[in-house]
């Protein structure tokens, strides 16, 4: 079965409970059956990883070029993870970049993302919905 990669970086392991009037109340656990019902259709699984470890996500991206796609939430990563963005410019397939919060009408620190540059889209602002939406627009850009 195909399988969709779902990369989750520091801190969102604790969705649900972290900052709820910033990031919802929907937990990792609530994203990844939301993401899987939307792909399930076309008969695609969702294999997901959460690390709060650059590197595990670094190696993870490198061990799963054959997956159709991923949707990924690189957390403070956006902003200074040049190791996570190298494996995600190398990584073949198409990729979207999530944040559940609007990073333009928060702190300037995070309104760079070094990611972003190399990703085939970006969903910020939408809360969790912008998970699904990553899956929906993923659906749209593979081929079967």
């Amino acid at each position: 079965m195909p399988e969709l990669l779902l990369i989750n970086g520091p801190n969102l392991g604790i969705l649900g409970r972290r900052e709820p009037e910033v990031y919802g109340t929907d937990t990792l656990a609530d994203i990844e059956k939301a993401v899987s019902e939307v792909v399930s259709g076309r008969g695609w699984t969702v294999t997901s990883h959460q690390s709060d470890a650059e590197g595990d996500l670094v190696r993870t991206i490198n061990d799963n070029p054959r997956t159709v796609g991923a949707i990924v939430n690189p957390g403070a990563l956006m902003m200074a993870g040049w190791s996570l963005r190298d494996a995600l410019a190398a990584y073949p397939q198409p990729w979207i970049e999530v944040h559940i919060s609007n990073i333009w009408a928060r702190e300037q620190f995070r309104h760079v993302s070094v990611i972003g540059p190399v990703a085939s889209g970006v969903i910020f602002g939408l809360g969790t919905l912008g998970y699904r939406l990553a899956a929906q627009a993923l659906l749209s850009r593979v081929a079967d």
